[in-house]
């Protein structure tokens, strides 16, 4: 896969604090947690582990990923914010992804699942980014999506129409998740949507890793 080219390196995102009397050393639940996020099953992370000689569960490595819960770094302060929404399925139900990217870095700001888009929820997403990153000052750069631009202007933040250009960083990074969520019941049996969420916030932190 293409992804395995992309997993040697620091690891330093994937906070552990979460280990209790765990049998599995760190290293190989470091490499566990950042081989299924980048890409691999739950099946062929398996297989990864067991040929370093650590031998874990689908289960195990699932839950790795779970009680790590990684999500993106705080306290950015960009000069311009793409947002956006995508519609992305599980269980065979439609769930909307919201995600707010910096161009200027195309590091994910913050994520967040909802089972419906509505203006009131995108405020949330705002208020939860807001209280994240240093965004005042920033110019949000969102397509022609009303309750997107209502829900800025609800909450007394700029933004502009752009349809390309720097708006380009978000529809990237979407694409990118849409071809790794295409595989998710491959991932996941009976996923849950809070399951669904943190695993694409540690996808999200992932991503910004490795920019």
């Amino acid at each position: 896969m293409a992804e395995i080219t992309r997993l040697s390196g620091c690891r330093d995102w994937i906070d552990l604090d979460f280990v209790e009397r765990e049998r599995t050393p760190e290293p190989a639940m470091a490499l566990g947690i950042q081989s299924h996020v980048a890409g691999l099953s739950l099946s062929n992370t398996v297989e990864l582990l067991d040929s370093l000689g650590v031998q874990r569960s689908r289960k195990a490595i699932h839950d790795w990923v779970q009680k790590a819960d990684l999500q993106p770094e705080s306290g950015r302060s960009p000069n311009q914010i793409a947002l956006d929404e995508t519609v992305i399925r599980i269980n065979d139900q439609q769930y909307w992804l919201y995600a707010a990217a910096d161009p200027q870095t195309n590091e994910l700001l913050h994520v967040r699942l909802f089972s419906t888009t509505t203006t009131a929820l995108t405020e949330i997403f705002l208020n939860e980014l807001r209280q994240k990153h240093d965004i005042e000052t920033a110019v949000f750069l969102v397509d022609g999506a009303k309750h997107l631009q209502t829900a800025l202007q609800r909450v007394g933040l700029r933004f502009q129409m752009c349809r390309h250009g720097n708006r380009n960083a978000v529809e990237r990074i979407f694409r990118e998740l849409k071809r790794r969520t295409s595989s998710f019941s491959n991932c996941f049996s009976h996923v849950e949507p809070e399951t669904a969420e943190n695993w694409l916030q540690s996808f999200a932190q992932w991503l910004n890793a490795t920019n």
